[in-house]
């Protein structure tokens, strides 16, 4: 009789010690689980996200600046102004660059023409205190008679006072002022104006 109540009492704490052991397991089990998924979501790096940047959506700022082209006009040959749009720039003669440039491409419409001759380059265009200085290659002097010379003259002195309309413009060509133009010896009294051209020159 002592001896099944020993066997029963030995029952009760292997029992106990296998429920406790199975509900251990279990609960550290769930513990590490949880564990493991906070050390991993810990060790994901976020994904960065490019700011969407503000300037790409402003629009560009241009400047409006005026090309001068030769019309035919009652038989008569005028000096044409023509609008073109160009980035705004923060120094007059760049405008005035972006200007030539244009101008010594040719006119984009054909009832418009020029007498500046092909290959004409742009050396540098300068805004100092004595005036607007515009030095350009040694094709501008290539060819024409009088009124062709004319002509580009003016097309040069118009578009380098277009910022304003009463400067003083000294026309070069590679880096020396212009005296006398052509075969025929256009002589030019620099600097010139748009007043004194008209009144010293006929188109």
């Amino acid at each position: 009789m002592q001896d099944q109540h020993q066997q029963e009492v030995r029952r009760v704490p292997l029992g106990l010690v296998a429920g406790l052991s199975a509900a251990l397991l279990t609960a550290g089990g769930g513990a590490a689980w949880i564990a493991w998924n906070s050390f991993m979501s810990s060790q994901t790096p976020p994904v960065p996200t490019t700011p969407k940047s503000s300037q790409a959506l402003q629009p560009t700022a241009e400047e409006k600046v005026q090309v001068y082209w030769l019309n035919d006009v009652n038989n008569r040959i005028e000096v044409v102004p023509s609008s073109i749009m160009l980035e705004k720039v923060d120094k007059p003669s760049e405008i005035l660059e972006g200007a030539f440039k244009s101008l010594l491409s040719g006119p984009a419409d054909p009832a418009l023409t020029t007498t500046i001759p092909k290959g004409t380059e742009l050396r540098g265009v300068a805004l100092e205190a004595d005036g607007v200085h515009v030095d350009l290659s040694k094709e501008f002097t290539a060819g024409g008679g009088s009124a062709s010379m004319t002509g580009r003259v003016a097309q040069i002195l118009y578009t380098a006072s277009s910022l304003d309309p009463a400067s003083k413009v000294w026309i070069e060509v590679e880096g020396k002022p212009l005296e006398v133009l052509g075969g025929e010896g256009i002589v030019l009294d620099q600097p010139l104006t748009r007043e004194n051209f008209e009144e010293d020159f006929a188109l």
